[in-house]
């Protein structure tokens, strides 16, 4: 894969999928199913972990959780390409949301 973008990973994503022929099994509802299976891998991980030790893991954990990341970016790319959001967008404008219904300390609206 070339690039270090969501573009070029949704690039390589397609080509990986169309050449297994595994676009027919790439709907939104398969992919979503398969995006919380994989986040459900994720929060494993972390099961039974005091706080502190989720914040240091050893190595072994730490390559778990990185390939369980990766596998949920790889589902929420490919669902995002086959609905054609653009998650950098989405995810600009999910920041603005939150940042007008969340407001920081002192940055509340004035009436």
């Amino acid at each position: 894969m070339q690039g270090h973008d969501l573009e070029a990973l949704r690039d390589a994503l397609r080509k990986f999928a169309r050449a297994r022929d595994w676009e027919q099994f790439h709907t939104p509802k398969n992919l979503a199913m398969a995006l919380i299976v994989e986040a459900a891998e994720l929060v494993e991980q972390f099961q039974w972990l005091t706080p502190e030790q989720s914040q240091n893991l050893d190595a072994g954990k730490q390559e778990a959780v990185r390939q369980e990341c990766a596998d949920i970016l790889i589902y929420l790319t490919r669902l995002a390409d086959i609905l054609g959001i653009d998650l950098l967008d989405a995810a600009r404008d999910k920041l603005l949301i939150n940042a007008a219904k969340y407001p920081a300390p002192g940055m509340e609206a004035k009436s």
